[in-house]
């Protein structure tokens, strides 16, 4: 990965190359996948870690230029076939938002809001209509170091702020719950979206 961030600086062109061609591999797959199943999938859901807890990995003219071209490609594959689109995506990436808007994205994943930049009312007040959040609940502190309790109060604050108007599905600020969470903790933050957190 160091390697190909140094090289999105010096050889462009080169990571362009290498880029066109894993995403056509996934093009590929996918066309593939849709013409077969498309009317049994409502998501288009794909994966790429862009942020980390202290910011984006990379700035927004080489995301721009490297990153959102290939990306837009698979964002188009999954409009094709009337499919939304999901990105996965950790870390603190606030600047890049507004490109993955503009190349067509619907909906982004496991937002953390204890990253850098990732405060979720700015998140909500900024791009509220514009695209969808899923996540926001936070899975390293509260969810794992808290009460039930912590977690029902910071289950409803996030409901809370981000509700309002539609554009958000809760759940917890990672892919998946990781398996250190206590499972008085599970039950404590479903048991809340569903109490209130259903439209």
């Amino acid at each position: 990965m160091e390697n190909m961030f140094i090289k999105m600086y010096m050889e462009p062109e080169l990571v362009t190359d290498i880029l066109e061609r894993i995403v056509d591999y996934y093009v590929q797959v996918n066309s593939r996948i849709l013409e077969k199943a498309s009317d049994l999938i409502d998501i288009l859901f794909m994966g790429n870690d862009f942020g980390s807890n202290t910011g984006s990995l990379l700035d927004i003219s080489l995301f721009d230029q490297l990153i959102a071209p290939q990306l837009g490609r698979l964002v188009d594959l999954g409009h094709q076939y009337d499919l939304k689109v999901m990105l996965h995506c950790c870390g603190g990436f606030r600047e890049l938002i507004p490109s993955m808007i503009d190349i067509g994205l619907d909906g982004l994943h496991a937002i953390q809001p204890s990253c850098h930049g990732m405060d979720i009312a700015a998140l909500k007040r900024d791009f509220r209509e514009r695209i969808v959040f899923n996540g926001c609940i936070d899975s390293n502190e509260v969810l794992i170091q808290g009460t039930p309790d912590d977690v029902r109060r910071e289950t409803i604050r996030t409901i809370d702020v981000m509700k309002p108007g539609g554009g958000f599905i809760a759940g917890a600020s990672h892919d998946y719950l990781l398996e250190e969470t206590p499972v008085e903790n599970v039950h404590a933050m479903f048991d809340t979206i569903k109490r209130a957190g259903v439209y």
